[in-house]
């Protein structure tokens, strides 16, 4: 069951970490989805969406879901971030990042996030897994 709707959580976010990248799109049971509309700021050279913003994009997608689930806390913080670049992303089309919680426990969370271009829904070009490290604050953390 989700404690925070995708409303919610965009506010949270506004007020504590106003520099993310995204949009919520939706957040369910143990998952979230995000779009990102790529800018001149996003691009490499060819133009292709860069390594570091599908990093960040990411980051972002696996925090929101752990958000829906755990409610507004700042301090989940990322303990592992493994990321593998599969095909370019091209920067003509916006990127969409869907996360997955594998393992949501007192003191973890572990899941994965496949980013796809809006052009393609079929064949991602990131795959990454991560996990986060809960703080002890939370009431299920007792």
């Amino acid at each position: 069951m989700t404690v925070m709707t995708a409303e919610q959580i965009e506010h949270f976010l506004d007020e504590v970490f106003p520099q993310r990248m995204g949009k919520i799109e939706s957040v369910g049971e143990m998952r979230a989805t995000m779009r990102l509309a790529i800018d001149n700021e996003h691009l490499r050279p060819g133009p292709r969406v860069s390594g570091p913003t599908m990093m960040g994009f990411a980051d972002v997608a696996m925090y929101v879901a752990i958000l829906a689930q755990i409610g507004p806390e700042s301090m989940a913080v990322t303990s592992d971030f493994n990321c593998h670049f599969l095909r370019a992303a091209s920067g003509d089309h916006d990127i969409i990042a869907h996360a997955k919680l594998i393992k949501l426990g007192r003191r973890l969370a572990v899941g994965e996030v496949q980013i796809f271009s809006a052009s393609d829904d079929t064949r991602p070009v990131v795959h990454v897994t991560a996990s986060y490290a809960l703080p002890d604050t939370l009431p299920n953390n007792a």
